[in-house]
């Protein structure tokens, strides 16, 4: 799907991770793990970049308009798909159809509350629901997160981790969450100290491997809800 080969990736002129190498293969589920400020989310970015036209990004900024409903914010996530006009009457008066269809995924996303609701009064882990409802409202192939559900309970980031998995050909997430990376991806990608220390099937690690390239219990999230 897509090959790096000895890539500087930064930002400005500051080089965060040198001569960079890696290969992702499509229908992969793959998570990028280590500590904080290593690069993931760089690296993330890059990947992101190169995929751009088939790939929806579930960012950690999550890029919300607060002064917005729960609907519109979703609805961006298909701009693309519509013409001016189309996406300007909608802004007034939402029509049936995605009002119906953005309405499904909340749904699924146990999001469960007026589409009206200005996201400005939502809780942390509901905001993150909402930037997960655009993402996939986009209908892309390809899923990139970073740190999608760590504003959430274990039990339901799962859950919506799994329907994540089931609406994208390919899964590629920034996680600090170790374990749910262990249980549910193919593939685990460790960056540390400027570079990958480790590429390799999730089935043949533990959190022992894991821990030989960062304190693994230091990076546990915190859930809001």
């Amino acid at each position: 799907m897509l090959t790096v080969v000895d890539t500087d990736l930064g930002y400005g002129q500051k080089i965060i991770l040198p001569n960079i190498s890696l290969a992702l293969n499509a229908n992969e589920h793959v998570a990028i793990l280590g500590p904080s400020g290593v690069g993931k989310t760089t690296l993330l970015h890059h990947l992101y970049q190169q995929l751009a036209e088939q790939t929806c990004l579930c960012s950690q900024a999550q890029g919300l308009v607060d002064n917005l409903s729960i609907f519109h914010n979703v609805f961006i996530g298909g701009l693309a798909r519509h013409s001016r006009w189309y996406n300007m009457v909608n802004l007034l008066l939402p029509f049936t159809q995605p009002q119906q269809h953005i309405s499904a995924i909340c749904q699924q996303l146990e999001l469960n509350m007026p589409l009206q609701k200005k996201v400005s009064e939502l809780s942390g882990g509901q905001r993150q629901r909402v930037a997960l409802a655009r993402a996939l409202f986009q209908q892309q192939p390809v899923f990139m997160g970073d740190e999608p559900f760590s504003a959430l309970d274990p039990l339901m980031g799962v859950r919506l981790l799994n329907l994540v998995k089931q609406s994208h050909q390919s899964v590629i997430c920034v996680l600090h969450d170790a374990e749910l990376a262990l249980a549910h991806f193919d593939r685990i990608i460790v960056i540390s100290a400027g570079k990958v220390a480790l590429d390799a099937n999730a089935k043949q690690l533990t959190l022992a491997h894991l821990s030989q390239h960062y304190v693994v219990a230091d990076e546990s999230p915190h859930h809001a809800d």
